[in-house]
């Protein structure tokens, strides 16, 4: 279990899910990706030292890696959705993979009604079937999200299907375990714990990264792999 972590805090400022837009650049040795961030914050803002408590979180990587990353995210997000299919397997491969970074996925859910539903749900595998199923079921709601225009405006992830997405990454049996976990609530105490820590954060948009407690508001892969390589060097 994680040791909680110092993060400067920023004010709430308007909910967005066009926060960053992710460009492949092109494929060499491997992916490269620019991020570019909407809405960049401008001037000095007041701060306040606190702790994450990542205890309880689904991560990815070593547990041992000496950084802590974490994707705030909805997957009902067009632009997360982006992030999951284009940059995510960079990060794996250079940063988790690495043993570098320990990262994790917490809960932004607020575009639409069926953004909370697939949240709770998701928490409600892990919670029931832990990490291995909860990431093959996370990767697969992002593939599942439909790409038509106006689509995370409709209430597409209902529990039926995200009942039937889960039988297809694990078993009907399993599927059937998590929907009855869900329908008693059992993920709500995990998915408001998320919720908290995104008010307290002041979390903007989505996808939205932290490294070790600080947000990324640099502008390429490049600032991301030397602001984990910063952080690793403040551990020695």
């Amino acid at each position: 279990m994680a040791n909680k972590k110092k993060y400067t805090k920023k004010p709430a400022q308007k909910k967005s899910s066009n926060g960053w837009i992710f460009l492949a650049v092109g494929i060499v040795a491997a992916l490269a990706a620019i991020l570019i961030f909407s809405g960049a914050f401008e001037g000095k803002k007041d701060t306040a030292e606190n702790d994450i408590d990542y205890s309880g979180q689904p991560f990815l990587g070593d547990e041992n890696a000496p950084v802590e990353m974490i994707e705030f995210g909805d997957y009902k997000c067009p632009a997360c959705k982006n992030f999951n299919e284009q940059l995510f397997p960079v990060i794996e491969k250079e940063l988790i993979d690495t043993g570098k970074v320990k990262f994790y996925f917490m809960n932004y859910a607020f575009i639409n009604v069926d953004s909370e539903r697939s949240a709770k749900f998701a928490e409600a595998v892990y919670k029931e079937l832990g990490s291995e199923t909860f990431w093959k079921f996370h990767h697969k709601l992002y593939e599942e999200q439909p790409a038509d225009h106006g689509a995370e405006k409709q209430d597409i992830f209902t529990e039926d299907k995200l009942t039937s997405i889960l039988a297809g990454v694990s078993s009907e049996s399993d599927a059937e375990k998590v929907k009855a976990a869900y329908t008693k609530d059992a993920a709500d105490k995990a998915f408001e714990t998320d919720k908290d820590l995104v008010s307290e954060l002041g979390v903007k948009s989505t996808p939205t990264l932290f490294v070790d407690g600080e947000e990324f508001t640099g502008k390429s892969l490049d600032d991301l792999k030397k602001m984990v390589e910063d952080a690793a060097k403040e551990k020695k």
